[in-house]
């Protein structure tokens, strides 16, 4: 049901698609109520999910992304891409299926945070932003935090022209040509992602990704794979009381 990143030290996971009770293209643990699934199938999921984190209240996300990061105190739903808390025990999510869920750990200053980045969000910022947040809010320093991304879409990801030059005009070198579809491009945003980390500060032995494809790995939920019609993921973390 989960996987975890070796890298934090604290609660956390990346929800895959099994363990749930969903049928059909939702099965089986889809944790998204805006699918099309059935309510009942969707409310148990979460609750499943929920419960390895002893039900703590949960601070989430009405997800456009962008680059906006709310840094929270207590549950609620805000409209933006990524949350931050130095609370005890308030759990922070956000929701996926080709993005990435990003989760953030400073073990010196005792922060965490979640963020939601697909390629609209990474190339206007999600995660530089979130550092830029952690440092004035709550003094952490780049070195000490520790970055963990989740299952996404991989390198095989095809995007157009169009977005191929979002990112060289970002300065981020994480595409080229496709080999197979003409004026067509593969981005890697774990590339891009691991390069605004680094440039932040984060030092290399802090970032970790999983590795895991949603568009060609069926343990997990994809949108462009099953053309809109599945579930979706969380990435979740929290700091124990």
């Amino acid at each position: 049901m989960l996987l975890t990143a070796p890298l934090l030290e604290v609660p956390h996971g990346f929800t895959t698609r099994e363990g749930g009770v969903s049928q059909g293209p939702y099965a089986t643990l889809n944790l998204s109520a805006s699918t099309g699934d059935a309510a009942e199938a969707v409310l148990e999921n979460q609750r499943r999910v929920l419960q390895r984190f002893g039900d703590p209240p949960v601070a989430a996300l009405d997800q456009v992304h962008g680059s906006t990061v709310h840094a929270v105190e207590g549950p609620g739903v805000r409209t933006g891409d990524g949350l931050l808390t130095g609370v005890p025990g308030l759990l922070l999510r956000v929701g996926v299926a080709d993005c990435y869920a990003v989760l953030l750990h400073d073990p010196v200053r005792q922060v965490v945070g979640a963020l939601h980045a697909g390629w609209r969000g990474t190339v206007a910022g999600i995660l530089p932003a979130a550092l830029e947040r952690m440092q004035a809010r709550y003094g952490s320093r780049p070195q000490d935090v520790r970055v963990a991304l989740g299952p996404g879409a991989g390198p095989g990801f095809q995007v157009g022209p169009e977005v191929a030059e979002q990112f060289a005009r970002a300065g981020l070198e994480c595409f080229h040509p496709d080999p197979i579809t003409p004026g067509r491009f593969r981005l890697d945003l774990v590339a891009a992602l691991r390069q605004q980390a680094l440039h932040a500060g984060i030092l290399p032995e802090h970032f970790w990704a999983s590795g895991a494809d949603t568009l060609h790995d069926e343990r997990f939920f994809s949108h462009r794979r099953d053309r809109g019609r599945t579930g979706r993921m969380w990435g979740l973390i929290l700091l124990p009381r």
